[in-house]
């Protein structure tokens, strides 16, 4: 798993928010109409990056523990929970998505925009399944690129934030493979109005969706389906035909 850098963490805590705001009312939505009986408002948010849905969550009620490799990530996330941090119903750790231990347990966990597909290979993937499956007792859903969306990586994009900050975006997927990765370059001002360069460079493993079913049950997940985005609760024929797809079990 990746641990994203300083200034790429600062980027993406600035300038891309924008996808769980999309997405985090839908899951609340979703979760609260399954579970509407005695809803267990605990969640763990997996590859929680800076905490906009971490903070999402808190604001619903909910007792949050976040978790991500990146401690520049999670630096940010603390300081976007932190009056929730204090009162003890946020926190947050350290930890390899492929392995790792909590010791609490959820009625639900999530992981968003497309984070497991920076998951090495298949094994690391299985290993993320087990380690939720150990600590969860309700519902698990996250999203996933397919092959056919990470074909979308191959062309170059410019982002530009006017007067302070400038993000050059180039991908490349052969639609084939089972590696997509894209190069990222920032110039993002500085207090002193000097700008900062920075380069990251962000990997997704391509996963063969009826794989990733089948590795579910194998450890020991139940009534799993795909569906879109905005229709949580419709399973999907062929989810290979979308660009990405969540994946619901319990």
């Amino acid at each position: 798993m990746q641990a994203y850098r300083a200034e790429f963490a600062r980027v993406y805590n600035a300038r891309w928010g924008g996808y769980v705001a999309q997405v985090a009312p839908l899951l609340h939505e979703f979760y609260s109409t399954i579970s509407s009986d005695s809803p267990n408002k605990t969640l763990l948010d997996l590859c929680c990056g800076t905490g906009q849905l971490a903070a999402y969550f808190l604001k619903e009620g909910y007792r949050v523990v976040g978790l991500d490799l990146s401690e520049h990530m999670l630096r940010f996330a603390e300081e976007n929970t932190r009056s929730y941090i204090e009162a003890g119903s946020a926190r947050f750790i350290k930890a390899d998505a492929a392995d790792f231990a909590v010791d609490e347990r959820f009625g639900l966990v999530v992981s968003t925009y497309d984070s497991l597909n920076h998951l090495a290979n298949e094994e690391a993937l299985t290993g993320c399944f087990r380690c939720v499956r150990g600590i969860c007792d309700g519902w698990f859903i996250f999203d996933l690129n397919t092959r056919r969306g990470l074909k979308q990586w191959n062309n170059i994009n410019v982002h530009d934030g006017k007067d302070d900050t400038l993000i050059i975006t180039r991908g490349v997927y052969d639609g084939q493979g089972d590696r997509a990765w894209t190069t990222i370059t920032g110039f993002v001002k500085d207090s002193d109005g000097r700008f900062r360069r920075f380069d990251e460079t962000v990997y997704n493993t391509a996963f063969d969706m009826m794989r990733v079913r089948q590795a579910l049950y194998d450890t020991g997940w139940e009534n799993i389906y795909f569906a879109r985005m905005q229709a949580l609760s419709i399973p999907l024929a062929d989810p290979e035909q979308e660009g990405r797809v969540f994946v619901i079990a319990r």
